[in-house]
């Protein structure tokens, strides 16, 4: 079964809850594997190093997981209103893939979780979706159609699913949240596979 990589970094947890939210909205339709992956912490000094595999949770992506997606699910928790230095850092090494034009063509989505309200959540977003058009990516995001948009009273853009998380990163993923995050898989999964039999 072809995968759709839901590709996120993560230093509470809120981010790789959603992810993992994401990833059930995508299996729910049928049509693809979600492949839930991460990105290592980077470090400030240059001789920090981290194992091949980590200690514990998602395995890191690898070049060739994102280059053999149908799709792409991308999160980052907010840094001053940018995607966070890890993810940065995993996006500066996919020359390769830019030069070969992997990426033209597939869909792609976003989500990010902000400590406060008004923490950057919409910028975060579109510090992502820079990468992703530079690759000729497709960008879905999240329609009004989705009723919890409008009823939110925490996280949840048109750019992409957002999670408000507090200033203590202690807030619980609303009901509301969840479920713009199932169903942005499920929307990412649908365009995956109506562009997939096109191109066919």
């Amino acid at each position: 079964m072809s995968h759709i990589l839901v590709l996120y970094y993560s230093r509470s947890g809120a981010t790789k809850q959603m992810a993992h939210f994401i990833a059930r909205g995508i299996e729910m339709q049928g049509d693809f594997q979600a492949l839930i992956r991460t990105v290592p912490w980077v470090s400030p000094t240059h001789e920090a190093t981290t194992p091949v595999v980590p200690d514990e949770g998602d395995c890191y992506a690898t070049i060739e997981e994102l280059r053999d997606a149908a799709g792409l699910a991308l999160g980052s928790p907010t840094r001053f209103g940018n995607m966070a230095a890890p993810m940065k850092y995993f996006w500066d090494t996919t020359t390769p893939l830019w030069l070969s034009g992997a990426l033209v063509g597939k869909p792609a989505t976003c989500f990010t979780s902000t400590g406060s309200l008004h923490g950057g959540q919409e910028t975060t977003l579109i510090s992502m979706i820079l990468p992703l058009l530079h690759h000729g990516m497709l960008i879905m995001g999240v329609p009004y159609t989705e009723p919890e948009l409008t009823s939110t009273q925490s996280g949840g853009t048109p750019y992409g699913t957002s999670h408000l998380a507090g200033a203590k990163s202690d807030l619980a993923i609303t009901d509301e949240e969840r479920n713009l995050c199932i169903a942005q898989g499920k929307r990412l999964a649908v365009l995956a596979s109506t562009l997939t039999t096109y191109s066919k």
